[in-house]
């Protein structure tokens, strides 16, 4: 009997112009931790589902400098090795990405799941390029099946009104609110682990 199935998307950053990453790239401030392999829950499922899933964890294209078309484009190369009942998820960016196809495209199969950890949404403030979200949710309400939302209050990296947002746009969602987790760079996510194990069939 085949495994079901968990497709893990990854973040990134998406700019609005080569200039615009070439200048953050510049200005990046690191320390010698940021060129050492962390281990972070993406990985740590991989390998933890791996016996009664198949995973799926694609690289997406150029992480640093995303374009919403390449995203797609690689997706679609994944999707006919997927099967009914898959479960979704997306990290930051990858959560938008989710989102906005979703939410345009019609997916071929039934979808278990789709969860959102961390995701931002376009807003004048906060603009995501040619990942904006343009369509309403109603595609991805009625296509991607149960749908989660997980954000924590001291993300740095994406305010908490983007989690407010989705919540106030897909009221049936599973909106839940994570107290010092950041970002969700950890290694751990015992919270998103229970939920993965739940909807196991």
């Amino acid at each position: 009997m085949d495994k079901q199935q968990l497709v893990i998307i990854h973040g990134g950053n998406a700019r609005n112009s080569y200039e615009e990453y070439l200048d953050r790239l510049k200005q990046r401030e690191v320390t010698a931790d940021d060129f050492k392999v962390k281990h972070k829950w993406k990985e740590v499922f991989a390998d933890e589902f791996s016996s009664s899933w198949e995973v799926f964890k694609p690289s997406m294209p150029n992480d640093k400098n995303a374009k919403y078309l390449e995203w797609k484009i690689w997706f679609e190369k994944l999707v006919p090795y997927l099967r009914d009942d898959v479960v979704f998820i997306g990290h930051s960016l990858g959560g938008l990405f989710l989102a906005k196809y979703l939410s345009e495209e019609q997916f071929p199969k039934r979808v278990r799941a789709t969860i959102l950890v961390a995701a931002p949404y376009n807003t004048p403030e906060h603009p995501r390029a040619d990942f904006n979200i343009t369509h309403p949710f109603d595609q991805l309400v009625k296509q991607g099946g149960e749908i989660y939302l997980y954000h924590s209050p001291d993300d740095e990296t994406v305010p908490l009104s983007a989690f407010e947002r989705y919540a106030k746009e897909i009221p049936s969602a599973h909106a839940v609110l994570i107290e010092n987790r950041g970002h969700f760079s950890t290694p751990t996510f015992p919270e998103l682990a229970e939920v993965v194990r739940s909807l196991k069939l």
